[in-house]
């Protein structure tokens, strides 16, 4: 067979869905991150992304930032923009999934295809250096007297540092609803409200902040994790009589309206990035926790999620 029929004739294959995306010689991914750069969700699909090219799985990736509304802004261009495209991909997580609850965005997240579960990670809460206060206990002490002159800096509405944030308040006696929590963007953002003293405590992921711990400029008081972190002297929550224990996990989509073999294609491709060094540098690097679900094991985890945040979100009058 004469190589330009060879090619029609995988091409008229492709389109029909009969040939799985993994039959082609290489990819060109476009990722979309539904934050601003320097956050979680930044930081892990551009180590996929690297991931991907150097397990050959595809040759150029691209990435769209598009952050805010925790990430329902990121998903609206995803699903509008990208139906059937068998090479898009959007990073998300437990984040979204909070933020969906508390926004009811007019986009669903079941419109995207969901491919697999990659990490999880706790959060740590922190103080800006020059901060008055020095444990937990000063920052719920302030909370009991006057909760809104306790400002909270972190993710978007709904996301894990919010829902930690207001568990804390019902644990401690205080109305959850009176927290006075300031959404950022993207991680970035969130660093720099910390950074210049402009929120009382901040929350995020451990490793969005280890630099700034590491440096002096940020001081960590309490992580949300059941037991401490593997290397870390930071205190947890339940070590300090709060009964609070939340994760936040991150994970990837593919597009609406791709079929079964090319769901399973990027599955695969993903699978294969996970395995190579440059990711489990960035596990490594970045204090994640190995958390791999794909597949329809993954689409049953995130409609699992939906109820058991909606039920706690509820029970800390978030919603």
């Amino acid at each position: 067979m004469r190589r330009d029929t060879f090619l029609k004739s995988l091409a008229a294959l492709a389109a029909t869905g009969a040939l799985p995306m993994s039959a082609w010689a290489g990819t060109n991914v476009k990722m979309m991150i539904p934050a601003n750069p320097g956050g979680g969700w930044d930081t892990t699909g551009r180590a996929l992304g690297k991931a991907l090219i150097e397990s050959k799985k595809a040759d150029t990736v691209t990435f769209d930032n598009k952050g805010g509304a925790a990430g329902a802004l990121g998903l609206a261009q995803f699903v509008n923009g990208s139906k059937a495209d068998p090479n898009a991909l959007m990073v998300m997580g437990a984040v979204m999934v909070g933020g969906i609850i508390t926004g009811k965005p007019p986009v669903d997240l079941h419109q995207a295809t969901p491919l697999a579960r990659l990490t999880s990670e706790y959060n740590v809460f922190v103080l800006p250096a020059n901060s008055p206060f020095k444990t937990m206990a000063d920052v719920v002490a302030q909370l009991k007297k006057d909760p809104g002159s306790v400002k909270w800096g972190g993710g978007s509405r709904g996301s894990t540092e919010h829902i930690a944030a207001a568990m804390i308040a019902r644990e401690v006696g205080v109305d959850p609803a009176k927290i006075n929590y300031v959404a950022f963007r993207g991680g970035g953002e969130a660093t720099a409200a910390i950074l210049g003293g402009n929120v009382t405590v901040g929350g995020s992921g451990f490793s969005e902040f280890a630099e700034y711990i590491k440096a002096g400029k940020m001081k960590p008081i309490a992580v949300t994790s059941g037991t401490r972190l593997e290397g870390s002297s930071v205190p947890t929550l339940k070590e300090q009589g709060i009964n609070v224990e939340i994760g936040n996990w991150r994970g990837v989509y593919g597009a609406p309206g791709i079929s079964a073999e090319q769901r399973k294609a990027l599955i695969d491709m993903v699978l294969a990035a996970l395995k190579t060094p440059s990711w489990n540098e960035a596990m490594k690097k970045n204090d994640w926790t190995p958390a791999v679900l794909s597949g329809d094991a993954f689409t049953k985890f995130v409609d699992d999620e939906f109820a058991s945040l909606r039920a706690t979100m509820v029970k800390s009058g978030m919603v």
